[in-house]
């Protein structure tokens, strides 16, 4: 019996209501090189346009873009199952700000930068900035349309072209992406898309590429990782997260209310960012608490695509339903509370209720493990250092938050907490701040996007060293060797190094 040939295509459906939104054609190994190679024999050009011409079809774009807002709304919530109102900010407003950041400022940033020697006066150096050629973004589903754009955004800026791999459960607003970027300008050969699942980003990683942007799981990470260090070529990996949000003695509660009730169950809790550790001080955890979870009941699901008083969407897929149910019925048999929530919906789509768990404990895989879902474990802590301790004990360090009236404390706080961004007073918020790099440690990914530093490694850093005083014959360096230069050479080094010159440094 023969097996069943591969489908060709991805049907995309609505994970509110299992309806088909739309369909690509699966590319082919073949597809995706060709991509790579019309990509790199366009690049060149592209790059050789001053930067400010570049810099200008980023802000065409975020014109186009901007009336182009319903369109992305009702996209995502088809596609993706997102809320109205956050379409609107992860989808329009965050990639807004960052075209309008780099599209103003990328000529700055990339900039040659001097280098002041301490020694050699006679000399000179500088760093200047080189696009590294075709760029690879290989996109997640619960961000489809920012974080294609931004990595796009920045890699054209910097005059790369950019291939991008979007997650097989979202391709279709990565299709807009691209016509945007078209449209204002860019040519088609240098912002290319291929579909398919994880087979197609190995080709694409495979193919040639000179660096290789990835958002997703660590899982994936590590093997995206192991690729792009088999082929000695640049990644950027931002991965999971586990963040925990601190709600210290002093905090003000009202805030933290509301800031732990979007932090936790924006996009269904399906950001990297998300609060998935509540981590509550003995002295306010009474008064706290029973307010959170009665504000978490009233929190209103449903299909976004047909209505706009939606709070929480679906799950993406069966999948990450099920993975859920499984952390939060992990939980359960270990001794948590369900304050409110706590199991899948009846119906169509892949919805799961708002959920608090309350007594959870270390040995719970919901307080370990990444959950992407809509779900918040509550710890009760005896005290600031326990909390702190807590939020360092995960093996990711994305994101992190303290909530407190005293800002020298939530600055020292957050200090002392490993995680690539900590927020005092506020929560995700950064992952529209362009200026602020984007990033975590641990397992939860390496380098960063976004900031002045992420947009600069989006080129190599080439190094110029020239002379001062081109009349100069010979280095005292140099051949061929005597006596005479060995003695300056000592007595010189006594001067620098010792006790000459060296006291007055």
């Amino acid at each position: 019996m023969s097996a069943e040939p591969a489908p060709s295509r991805l049907v995309v459906r609505s994970p509110a209501n299992g309806e088909v939104v739309g369909e690509v054609p699966i590319s082919t190994s073949d597809e995706v090189r060709a991509a790579v190679a019309r990509a790199r024999a366009a690049q060149g050009a592209w790059a050789a346009r001053p930067i400010r011409e570049r810099m200008g079809v980023l802000l065409k774009v975020r014109e186009l873009l901007l009336g182009d807002l319903d369109k992305i709304v009702a996209l995502s919530a088809r596609e993706n199952g997102k809320p109205r109102h956050e379409g609107l900010l992860h989808e329009g407003f965050a990639p807004l700000e960052l075209l309008t950041y780099f599209g103003t400022e990328a000529e700055r940033i990339l900039e040659p930068q001097p280098i002041p020697l301490r020694l050699l006066k006679h000399r000179a150096s500088y760093i200047h900035y080189v696009p590294r050629g075709v760029v690879a973004i290989i996109a997640p589903w619960n961000f489809p349309h920012h974080l294609a754009f931004g990595g796009a955004a920045m890699a054209l800026v910097a005059g790369n072209a950019v291939v991008i791999k979007p997650s097989e459960f979202t391709p279709l607003i990565t299709q807009h992406v691209r016509e945007l970027y078209v449209k204002a300008g860019v040519p088609p050969e240098c912002i290319e898309v291929v579909y398919g699942h994880g087979d197609t980003g190995a080709t694409l990683i495979d193919s040639g590429v000179d660096m290789v942007e990835f958002t997703g799981s660590v899982a994936t990470g590590k093997k995206v990782a192991a690729m792009c260090g088999e082929r000695l070529i640049p990644c950027v990996l931002e991965l999971g997260g586990k963040a925990p949000a601190l709600v210290l003695d002093d905090a003000d509660q009202e805030r933290a209310l509301h800031a732990t009730l979007w932090g936790g169950f924006a996009n269904a809790g399906q950001v990297c960012a998300s609060i998935e550790r509540l981590l509550v001080h003995q002295k306010v955890y009474d008064s706290f608490v029973p307010r959170l979870v009665e504000r978490v009941k009233a929190l209103r699901m449903g299909d976004a695509s047909a209505s706009a008083e939606v709070d929480i969407g679906p799950l993406v897929n069966q999948r990450q339903l099920e993975i859920v149910e499984r952390l939060v019925d992990d939980a359960v048999r270990k001794g948590a509370t369900v304050a409110c929530g706590g199991k899948r919906v009846d119906g169509p789509g892949y919805f799961f209720e708002p959920t608090v768990l309350l007594d959870v404990t270390t040995e719970m895989d919901i307080v370990n493990r990444e959950t992407f879902g809509p779900v918040v474990p509550v710890m009760k802590m005896p005290g600031e250092a326990e909390m702190v301790a807590e939020a360092n004990r995960s093996h990711l360090g994305l994101l992190a938050y303290v909530f407190t009236r005293d800002g020298e404390r939530g600055r020292r706080v957050a200090e002392q907490i490993r995680c690539g961004t900590v927020m005092v007073n506020d929560v995700i918020a950064s992952a529209a701040m362009a200026e602020t790099p984007w990033g975590g440690l641990k397992q939860s990914g390496l380098g960063h996007t976004h900031s002045d530093d992420g947009l600069r490694h989006m080129c190599e850093a080439r190094h110029v060293n020239y002379d001062l005083l081109p009349w100069l014959k010979k280095e005292l360096w140099w051949y061929p060797y005597n006596e005479k230069d060995v003695g300056m050479l000592r007595r010189m080094m006594n001067l620098l190094y010792g006790r000459g010159l060296n006291r007055f440094r």
